[in-house]
């Protein structure tokens, strides 16, 4: 029998052990039916339902986005599927309706061929502004100082919950059981967070009994731990995970119900808050771009870098000043265009070791290079570890399309984090609870970030012409349960490729001593040679198939070729370029230290 929708809960029933939903219905984790999607609408793709038309399959008789038709008809049947332009296959169906004949349907197809044409918003030139807009739609605010007092609080409270160790448990699978734990729990950590911030507030919170009074301070509290951690990866690295199972709980239509209240709102974005003061005009302007860049000191002298930065401030003044109104201060334009700016910096240390090992790759190798056995990247199966067989061109092709395809993720991982986000506090995308080979976890699908990364990847095939791998990419599996784990994944990229690149980097400083020099040049040849050994070591056993149990969890899958990169790091003090790494200053590849 359902809950009475207008039954009130008392905190001292709720955290008392006189909760029983027993009678409730099959809960959201244990397995109910995700709704299926609504119907794609008139000229939008029929596989992702949010992206224009512009292919229609002749054999499926059905309308594509480029995308989704490629990921579709790439093997199998589908392969030899034939398609028309999508403005035309809607002549011709107009034609069959009123005519009701193939051949005359044929015969105006290839007597009439009408230029396909996009929307006039999409034929234009692209500018600066519509960059900026796109981007800063998925840009959170940076936290600003009264909002970081809270973050400490959340921070603690969340720090010293076993949150996930109590609701995630084997031995506590059941429905009501579970459903009652999370509710216990919510309170007890929502009721800490008041208290800590407001002793009287949370005297009153225990007088009245009631959390809905105090909705808005919840929703806040739990969004700037959402923003922050979006702008600040290697923060809240066990806080975070709690707090995402935390408030997906708190989506459950039962617990919500009792709690009296929602704690999930939209993240703070940069687009959304000039958009709600009429300020989006300051991104239209070109020199936003300097007001919002990344001042870096590399190879420059003192006058230089005191030039960019006056150049910078002046910029951000300037358009302070010309947008200021009654909606909008200058300080919160300037806090924008800071937290653009921490955007950038973020790009320059995930994205950009991706662009520096793709030009050490291009550098020190070349496709034809397969005769060098000292420095040739082909691997064979079965042998010193490796799951995959390339020849040196074709695991060159493989790595270089491995890395760009990376940068593109990294490039868009503010994006892909907005989706998991969205993906993890849905309503109507349930988990649950299985075990996975490395413990229980909840496996959730992981729709909007699926068809990102589905577009992600065509695009980087597209540019690749050929592509060597699988293309399966694990989400919603044993492999990767949830977007959160997801998210986590490609957040090492970063982690395993920066030591690489400080230490190849950092080769000609620790060469000025003398003693170094000499000890390099002894074991490697030159600063180039050691430079290509450690190269050579890293594109042949990072990128080789290995480091999980079977074939089909690494290998070459798109997920794969991370796990194999984890694998080789787990292997480093064994190599013999390691004292290298030590000398340039290697702390490990978690920053926890060596």
């Amino acid at each position: 029998m359902p809950i009475d929708a207008k039954k009130k809960y008392q905190l001292e029933d709720i955290l008392s052990d006189n909760v029983s939903i027993m009678d409730t219905e099959d809960l959201m984790y244990e397995g109910t039916p995700v709704p299926t999607d609504e119907d794609a609408g008139e000229g939008f793709c029929v596989e992702c339902k949010d992206q224009e038309a512009v292919i229609f399959c002749i054999q499926c008789k059905e309308p594509f986005c480029e995308v989704c038709y490629g990921m579709i008809h790439r093997t199998g049947k589908r392969a030899a599927h034939t398609t028309k332009k999508y403005s035309v296959a809607i002549q011709a169906v107009e034609s069959d309706e009123k005519e009701d004949n193939t051949k005359a349907l044929e015969s105006n197809d290839h007597a009439a061929k009408p230029e396909f044409k996009l929307p006039a918003s999409k034929s234009s030139e692209i500018n600066i502004g519509e960059i900026m807009e796109r981007r800063a739609k998925f840009i959170p605010m940076r936290l600003k100082i009264e909002e970081r007092k809270y973050l400490r609080l959340l921070e603690a409270a969340l720090n010293v919950t076993e949150y996930t160790e109590k609701i995630d448990d084997a031995s506590s699978t059941g429905k009501a059981k579970r459903v009652v734990n999370q509710i216990k729990e919510l309170c007890a950590i929502l009721t800490g967070i008041v208290l800590g911030c407001d002793f009287k507030r949370g005297q009153e919170l225990f007088t009245d009994r009631s959390y809905e009074d105090n909705e808005e301070f919840f929703q806040t509290i739990f969004e700037i731990g959402r923003r922050h951690k979006i702008m600040n990866p290697e923060k809240m690295r066990s806080a975070y995970g709690k707090l995402m199972y935390l408030l997906s709980d708190s989506m459950i239509p039962e617990v919500k119900e009792m709690l009296g209240f929602e704690c999930v709102v939209p993240i703070n974005t940069v687009y959304s808050f000039l958009e709600e003061r009429n300020g989006l005009s300051v991104l239209h302007e070109d020199i936003v771009l300097l007001a919002t860049m990344e001042i870096i000191p590399d190879r420059k002298t003192r006058p230089q870098i005191q030039a960019e930065i006056k150049r910078k401030e002046r910029s951000i003044e300037q358009l302070s000043r010309k947008y200021q109104s009654k909606y909008l201060s200058v300080d919160e334009i300037r806090h924008c265009l800071y937290s653009i700016g921490d955007n950038n910096a973020y790009l320059r240390a995930n994205r950009d070791p991706c662009e520096k090992m793709i030009r050490s790759l291009e550098k020190f190798f070349s496709p034809d290079d397969g005769d060098n056995k000292e420095f040739s990247l082909s691997i064979a199966s079965g042998t010193q570890g490796h799951r995959l067989s390339h020849d040196h061109e074709t695991q060159y092709i493989y790595v270089n399309q491995t890395l760009k395809l990376w940068r593109e993720i990294l490039n868009d991982m503010f994006k892909l984090w907005t989706l998991a986000d969205q993906d993890m506090l849905s309503t109507t995308n349930p988990y649950r609870l299985s075990q996975t080979g490395q413990g229980l976890h909840r496996i959730q699908p992981c729709p909007a970030v699926s068809r990102e990364m589905h577009r992600t990847l065509f695009k980087a095939q597209k540019k690749a012409g050929t592509w060597i791998g699988s293309s399966v990419i694990h989400l919603g599996d044993k492999n990767v349960p949830n977007a959160l784990v997801f998210i986590d994944k490609y957040n090492q990229v970063a982690r395993i490729l920066s030591p690489i690149c400080i230490t190849i980097d950092r080769l000609d400083e620790l060469a000025k001593n003398e003693g170094i020099r000499k000890f390099i040049e002894k074991k490697f040849g030159s600063l180039d040679l050691c430079r290509k050994t450690i190269l050579t070591d890293f594109f042949r056993f990072a990128f080789d198939g290995s480091g999980a149990d079977n074939f089909y969890d690494a290998g070459s899958c798109i997920d794969g070729r991370l796990t194999s990169a984890w694998n080789w790091c787990s292997q480093i003090e064994k190599k013999p370029y390691f004292p290298i790494f030590l000398l340039a200053g290697f702390a490990g590849f978690d920053g926890g230290g060596w």
